[in-house]
């Protein structure tokens, strides 16, 4: 092998090359390292270009920037998002680079519409349920209330818009949207009235009942006015009506007041 003078040349060249990608990749390494490549700022701008009504420089100093690990060319931009959307209040994050020392954080804000059950925790107007303190944000507006099994927001809130949709043909607007463990849907409505839709499913789904509802309501309301306290759907062929000034425990039947009303097809 030794005196084979093509192949030693092509050893010696391969030696060189190997050599010389260690120098390169040890000056860049180096170089990598230098203070003048360290990150001098990073700006937080809303997503869709509009005001940041609820994170604030303290939370995101406080909670994200020590995340923050590596130069403009080391840092890892997607822990930097994942830092960023443990923030709260955001809702999703993206993060660029920006020669020669910057990193652009744009943030999206979750939009409160409602508590979730009673653990101080929101529903989103995206269905997601997150967790933030209440007193900020029952500034914008006054929230909705919502309940539901755990997993169960996206549905709650879908169930919210058609229910809304639906009695407004009543003049009525649903201020709280419930669903059981059992898979039962109520309704409290914003001049106190409850109604008891029931399950939904065959064979009286919610769209079933909710017609049946939008029929029978207006002689319920002429027949006893604002008194209505409560309006259970879950019978077959008729409503039970309780009465404001009634007996308040629900669940026992002795002690409420309640009358049966025909169908309005009837």
């Amino acid at each position: 092998m030794w005196h084979n003078i093509q192949l030693l040349k092509k050893l010696s060249n391969c030696f060189f090359c190997l050599f010389f990608l260690a120098v390169v990749a040890g000056v860049g390494a180096w170089l990598l390292k230098k203070p003048v490549y360290a990150l001098q700022l990073v700006k937080v701008q809303s997503m869709d270009g509009k005001p940041l009504n609820h994170v604030n420089d303290m939370t995101v100093r406080n909670i994200a920037v020590p995340e923050i690990k590596g130069n403009f060319f080391t840092a890892d931009l997607e822990e930097i998002r994942q830092a960023f959307e443990s923030v709260p209040w955001v809702h999703k994050a993206s993060v660029r680079r920006e020669w020669p020392d910057k990193l652009i954080v744009s943030l999206e804000e979750h939009q409160p519409l409602g508590s979730w059950r009673d653990d101080g925790k929101l529903l989103s107007t995206k269905g997601e349920v997150f967790t933030v303190n209440m007193a900020e944000a029952e500034v914008d507006n006054k929230l909705k209330r919502f309940y539901g099994p755990d997993g169960s927001g996206k549905e709650v809130l879908e169930h919210y818009w058609e229910f809304r949709e639906r009695l407004a043909e009543a003049n009525l607007v649903p201020v709280e949207v419930r669903l059981s463990d059992l898979y039962s849907w109520s309704v409290r409505m914003d001049n106190g009235m409850l109604v008891i839709f029931g399950r939904d499913r065959e064979p009286r789904p919610l769209d079933k009942m909710m017609d049946r509802f939008l029929k029978i309501y207006p002689r319920l309301v002429q027949k006893f006015g604002n008194r209505i306290d409560r309006i259970d759907m879950r019978y077959a062929n008729g409503v039970a009506v309780r009465l404001k000034g009634s007996a308040s425990a629900a669940d026992k039947a002795a002690d409420r007041e309640t009358e049966q009303t025909e169908e309005a097809t009837q």
